[in-house]
């Protein structure tokens, strides 16, 4: 089984790393004392997150997400990163491939299956719904500093 590796932390930062995106299929996720979810992992612990979890997940060819689920409060974003499948949210479902990237709020209800050859790898990003306003858009929340870059 993969484990999550830190790659380094500082005051107000840390890094890791879950390992190259066809490796996302050697970790286990423990979701009972008679289950475990292959190809899923958690990261945002691993790196302090305090505003979202993420969690990355492999889907073999032909195999879905094993439940329909929605949330208490959370909005997912699924990113599908490598792969092809069909993503089912509230009874509509369609084609989702590299590249696609689906929002669902949390009372939608959800789940995803590998209809391609090839494993199907996505990143989701679960975050608390409805918690951001005008104030934190990227071009308001940012703040470019004038200093120069060290490389």
């Amino acid at each position: 089984m993969r484990q999550i590796e830190t790659i380094k932390q500082g005051k107000e930062y840390a890094a890791a790393s879950v390992g190259k995106i066809d490796q996302i299929i050697e970790h286990e996720l423990p979701m009972g004392p008679d289950f475990i979810l292959k190809g899923k992992v958690f990261a945002g612990q691993a790196v302090g997150a305090t505003g979202s979890e993420l969690s990355f997940q492999t889907l073999v060819p032909g195999q879905d997400s094993g439940f329909l689920h929605t949330h208490k409060t959370h909005e997912e974003l699924y990113i599908i990163l490598k792969g092809e499948g069909l993503y089912q949210v509230d009874g509509d479902i369609f084609p989702v491939s590299e590249g696609t990237i689906i929002r669902v709020s949390p009372e939608g209800k959800r789940a995803l299956k590998n209809t391609g050859k090839e494993n199907l790898t996505m990143l989701c990003i679960q975050y608390k719904a409805n918690a951001f306003t005008e104030a934190d858009s990227p071009m308001e929340d940012g703040v470019i500093l004038q200093e120069e870059l060290k490389w």
